[in-house]
C-alpha cells in the first residue's frame, strides 16, 4: 500500500470506525490524485467527516480547504437485486414476507439489501467503497437492532453467504473494525485486503456506456473483447463467493450485450 492509499484509508477509517489514524505529509499533487479517488469512490462526505474526527496535528498537509469543498451527501446504493431468476424471486419472497409477520424485523431487511446491493456492485464493477462503509455506518448505528440468525437463514437461501462474509471481512481488515461487531463473518476472507487494494488502484470503469459487440456496416459483427475478457477476469476472481449469482451475473450481462448489437 503506498503513501496515498494510507492517507485514503486512514481518512475514511477515522470516519466510520472511531478510531482516528493519523495522515502523513504528501505532495499537492498526491493530495488531488487522493481527492480524485475519493470522488471516484463516491466517499467524499466520509472524507470530509474524517478529517473533522482528526487533531490538528495528525491532519499532516492536508489541503483541507479542498476537502471541504467536495460533496457532503452519501450516494445511496442501486436498489438490490440479482441476476438469477430463481434467486431474485426468493429475494422478494423474503422481503414481502418480513412485513407480515409477528417478529418483523426490518431493519434486518435493510441490512440484508445492503449486503446485496454490495454483492450486485462487486459483481458489475468491483467493490463500491461507498457501498462498504454504508454498511459499516449501519452496523455501527443500528447492528444491535439486527437479528442475525434471521440475516443467516436469509442469506443462505439467497446463496451470499459468503459475499456477506467478504464484505464484513474487508471492513475488518482494512477499517479497523471488531470481528465481534460483524456476526456474520465466522472467519476472515483471505482475499478481502488484496481486493479492496485492487479496487482502489484500478477503479473500475463502469461499462455500462461501452459497447461489447456492434456490427459492421458489411454486416458482420465484432466484439470489444478488452470489455468481455474484464467482465471474465471479475467473473472468476468472485466466483468462489457465490457460483450461482457470479455464473447467472456474467450470462445476464452477455445476453443484454447481443441485445444491443446495432440494428
Amino acid at each position: 500500500m503506498d503513501i496515498i492509499q494510507r492517507n485514503f484509508f486512514n481518512l475514511l477509517t477515522s470516519a466510520i470506525s472511531g478510531k482516528t489514524a493519523p495522515l502523513e505529509p504528501m505532495s499537492q499533487f498526491k493530495w488531488d490524485r487522493l481527492i480524485g479517488m475519493l470522488k471516484a469512490q463516491k466517499v467524499e462526505g466520509l472524507a470530509k467527516k474524517g478529517m473533522k474526527q482528526l487533531e490538528p496535528q495528525q491532519r499532516a498537509n492536508l489541503p483541507e480547504e479542498k476537502i471541504a469543498e467536495l460533496a457532503s451527501t452519501p450516494v445511496p446504493l442501486s436498489k438490490p437485486k440479482m441476476s438469477n431468476p430463481l434467486l431474485g424471486r426468493k429475494l422478494r419472497k423474503i422481503q414481502e414476507n418480513e412485513r407480515h409477520q409477528i417478529d418483523a424485523s426490518m431493519i434486518t431487511i435493510e441490512l440484508l439489501n445492503l449486503i446485496v446491493a454490495n454483492a450486485e456492485h462487486m459483481l458489475n464493477r468491483g467493490i463500491s467503497l461507498n457501498g462498504i462503509t454504508q454498511l459499516g455506518n449501519f452496523l455501527r448505528t443500528k447492528g444491535d437492532k439486527v437479528d442475525f440468525v434471521k440475516l443467516d437463514t436469509w442469506l443462505q437461501k439467497i446463496h451470499l453467504r459468503r459475499f456477506a462474509q467478504l464484505e464484513g471481512s474487508i471492513l475488518i481488515t482494512v477499517f479497523a473494525f471488531e470481528p465481534e461487531e460483524i456476526p456474520f463473518v465466522e472467519r476472515i476472507e483471505p482475499a478481502a485486503y488484496q481486493l479492496t487494494i485492487r479496487t482502489l488502484t484500478h477503479t473500475a470503469i463502469d461499462t455500462a456506456k461501452e459497447w461489447h459487440f456492434r456490427q459492421r456496416h458489411s454486416g458482420f459483427v465484432e466484439n470489444n473483447s478488452k470489455v468481455l475478457r474484464r467482465n471474465l477476469r471479475r467473473s472468476i476472481r468472485y466466483i468462489v463467493y457465490s457460483p450461482i449469482e457470479t455464473t447467472s451475473n456474467f450470462v445476464r450481462n452477455f445476453a443484454r450485450s447481443l441485445s444491443e448489437i446495432e440494428e
